[in-house]
């Protein structure tokens, strides 16, 4: 009964059975809303409500994990269904089979982002917004049949459209990356050689791991078929890159910095990387220029345009425009405005980016003009997360900050509470009513428990003067039993920047400060020092000194 109008909500694991399901649902002409599994029961609860899907499929293993949500529920693979997909002919419906006419114009996917008001917002794009993007990008790229593209990203992230319908409109091959891979740069690495994967679209934090599993394998396993290296979700910081292009140069592959947003259709803008940007000591964050069918206006508060080197906020104009956020005139009237350089009726959307145009006419990203953060790729909106921390009986006010992260140079998000009247917190029991609610990357790596939030003269929340968290109170510093165990305890302490002496057996590593970009990084130091091959899921499911060491072959 899907059709254009409805909306059929996705539940599956990465498989063939996902992407199957997701060309059922667009060619039936309904919209596709990605649940992915991995996040909490609250958040698919929560999505799920806002979009009211007609039908949710799913499978016999991730059916029982799944909160209620009201829609009626497919499982694939009962025999029941399977009988009647079997008499079902193997053509399309014609017009007068579907309940309504199939436009370019209607819903093909809903995917939602984080709400600084607490409540994500779905954000809906048509299916002519996909085909054009393609259709427009295609003078800067060559792709065809013979490309092997991967499916790396969750499918509720929009950079998956991008890897997931690009080698389908041009006829290549889609790899879908199990997750333990995509979790584990080595193995990863390995998949891209021995699949002969030709287009790899990466978020810059997530190619900075690739480039380390890269640089440690060399060229003993033999060369990469890639062809280009897509970047996108995240700033680019071009000198990250300096050790690829060392070992592999600009030309082969062709690397390409695209800025976008959801709201946008995955892609704006397009930039050639090279050596040249690489060696520049400016340090730009480079986005380029418009892809051909849009249009970026740098505007003032009184949206009019800055001079070339000002800096001032992106908005965009042209048909990548989503056709807003489900369910919310108000939030859509505010974020798609009318465009005053356009013709009648044409809208243009704030981005809430800054940026400066140089001479030559390229962009350079700037920030941000409100207090939203992407970190390792994902837009985060605090307030969100704030939001749900007030949730907690114990906790009266909240505010959440990305910092940077210790021993390294990536950000990670940290909570302040201001305890309720009369109650005391616990900064782990806050940590975990987050993770109930919210999914792994909007989860803070600490929570802090403050008397009072710190104020300016102005009464507006003092970020300087919030303390950085205290990672080294968390750990027990139990001695190790062995020294292999003294080893791992050792990596913990340098790669989280903390005092010798500080981590113990049995202290996880997650609750010191750490996350996955972290995580891959130990992995790669533990391996040179034992030879130790230990899987990214592995360490996830036990991430203690204790647990690693028991898979060291030897006491170092």
């Amino acid at each position: 009964g899907a059709g254009p109008g409805e909306v059929v909500a996705l539940a599956l694991p990465r498989s063939l059975e996902l992407v199957t399901a997701l060309l059922a649902v667009v060619k039936s002409g309904a919209a596709y809303l990605p649940l992915d599994p991995g996040y909490p029961a609250e958040r698919i609860r929560a999505v799920a409500r806002d979009a009211a899907p007609a039908l949710l499929v799913t499978d016999a293993a991730t059916a029982p994990t799944l909160p209620g949500t009201g829609a009626d529920i497919l499982v694939l693979g009962e025999p029941a269904l399977e009988g009647h997909l079997a008499a079902r002919p193997d053509t399309d419906l014609t017009d007068a089979e579907r309940a309504a006419p199939l436009t370019p114009g209607a819903p093909a996917y809903i995917i939602h982002t984080s709400g600084s008001t607490g409540r994500p917002k779905g954000v809906v794009i048509p299916h002519s917004n996909v085909v054009r993007l393609f259709e427009t990008s295609a003078g800067h790229f060559a792709f065809g049949p013979d490309d092997v593209w991967t499916l790396f990203h969750s499918y509720a992230f929009d950079f998956s459209v991008w890897e997931i319908w690009g080698p389908l409109l041009h006829g290549g091959r889609l790899v879908v990356v199990p997750y333990a891979t995509s979790r584990s740069p080595r193995d990863f690495l390995r998949l891209l050689r021995e699949e002969g994967v030709t287009v790899l679209n990466q978020t810059p934090s997530a190619f900075q791991q690739l480039i380390e599993a890269d640089r440690e394998a060399g060229d003993e396993d033999g060369p990469l078929a890639l062809r280009y290296v897509v970047f996108g979700g995240e700033a680019l910081e071009p000198a990250h890159l300096r050790p690829w292009l060392e070992r592999h140069g600009d030309a082969s592959p062709v690397l390409v910095n695209m800025y976008g947003i959801t709201e946008t259709t995955v892609h704006v803008t397009h930039h050639r990387v090279t050596r040249e940007l690489i060696e520049d000591p400016r340090g730009r964050s480079v986005i380029g220029t418009p892809l051909p069918d849009l249009r970026v206006y740098v505007l003032d508060h009184c949206l009019q345009p800055v001079v070339p080197g000002r800096v001032g906020e992106m908005y965009v104009a042209g048909p990548g425009l989503a056709l807003g956020y489900l369910g919310r005139p108000e939030l859509t009237a505010e974020r798609f405005v009318a465009d005053p350089f356009g013709a009648p009726g044409e809208r243009m959307y704030r981005t809430g980016d800054l940026a400066r145009r140089a001479p030559d006419g390229t962009l350079e990203y700037a920030g941000r003009s409100d207090q939203q953060v992407k970190i390792r790729g994902f837009r985060i909106e605090p307030g969100e997360i704030e939001a749900v921390l007030v949730g907690h009986p114990d906790v009266a006010r909240a505010a959440v900050v990305a910092r940077e992260s210790q021993g390294a140079a990536d950000r990670i998000l940290v909570a302040y509470a201001v305890p309720a009247p009369g109650s005391r917190p616990e900064p782990a029991a806050l940590r975990a009513h987050l993770a109930a609610s919210l999914p792994e990357h909007m989860v803070p790596s600490a929570c802090v428990v403050l008397e009072a939030l710190p104020l300016t003269a102005n009464g507006k929340l003092d970020t300087k003067a919030l303390p950085a968290p205290d990672f080294a109170a968390a750990a027990t510093g139990r001695a190790p039993a062995s020294g292999s165990q003294a080893l791992v305890c050792r990596l913990y302490e340098e790669l989280l920047g903390l005092p010798e002496g500080t981590v113990g057996a049995e202290d996880n590593f997650f609750d010191l400060g750490g996350h996955s970009l972290l995580a891959t990084r130990l992995m790669t130091r533990l391996r040179a020092a034992t030879g130790a091959e230990v899987s990214m899921a592995d360490f996830f499911a036990r991430p203690t000194p204790a647990a690693l060491a028991g898979r060291v072959p030897a006491e170092g």
